[in-house]
């Protein structure tokens, strides 16, 4: 993540501090495992160390769930889960605008909430991927960052509902991302059923088949999303 940082100002509320240090250990655990996978673990560590048993209880689960897996079995349960599933992609504009043509006009509006901020839009990730947003909550503009959050609370529920149906080690992850946003309105919960039934929405005149753009740091072979269900 390369976001051009400005100096944070003094937290008032112990809460928003333990809310970006689960949104820094969040970012740091949903890069895609490359290299750096085991130091990455060693410093969500650390940053556990300073949450209260309840805040890092999901995020103990998840951590001891990839250090299970060999590195070669963590970037292929990687790939699969966040690359080739609609359902579970971390692209948070394809749960709110889908195959449309209002998503690159909804992407926009990332990179125009971190300029806002003094923050350079990353160049070799997509502005929506929830580990950048995460990371620029946690880094750059907590309230900026914390309002993108909540406002797409409903693509986070569904991330984590599909993740825990499915075993994911990731639901621990986005379990504790939720447990820092406000509680979930009748709309948003409406909104999540709607999603569950029918998934994201979609239009199919004048666009181009769905491809996600994936986190770097991996071999090109992996790259590819066709073929996603």
């Amino acid at each position: 993540m390369k976001l051009l940082r400005r100096p944070a100002r003094a937290d008032s509320a112990g809460t928003l501090r333990e809310h970006r240090v689960v949104w820094q250990a969040a970012s740091l655990l949903l890069a895609y495992p490359d290299d750096e996978h085991r130091a990455r673990l060693a410093t969500v560590d650390e940053l556990i160390a300073l949450l209260p048993h309840e805040a890092a209880a999901p995020l103990v689960t998840s951590i001891r769930a990839l250090r299970e897996q060999s590195d070669l079995d963590a970037a292929t349960a990687y790939v699969e889960t966040f690359d080739l599933r609609r359902r579970t992609t971390l692209l948070l504009t394809y749960w709110t605008d889908g195959d449309t043509r209002n998503r690159g006009a909804a992407i926009l509006r990332f990179a125009d909430t971190y300029r806002a901020s003094g923050a350079r839009p990353p160049g070799d990730e997509s502005a929506d991927h929830l580990a950048v947003v995460l990371e620029f909550a946690a880094t750059v503009d907590p309230d900026s960052g914390g309002r993108l959050l909540a406002a797409n609370r409903t693509a986070i529920d569904m991330l984590h509902e599909q993740l825990s149906d499915s075993g994911s080690p990731y639901a621990g992850v986005l379990g504790a991302v939720a447990d820092t946003l406000p509680p979930a309105g009748e709309l948003e919960r409406r909104r999540a059923r709607e999603l569950a039934l029918s998934g994201p929405p979609a239009e199919a005149v004048g666009l181009q088949p769905f491809t996600l753009t994936v986190p770097p740091r991996r071999d090109q072979s992996t790259r590819r999303s066709e073929g996603a269900q």
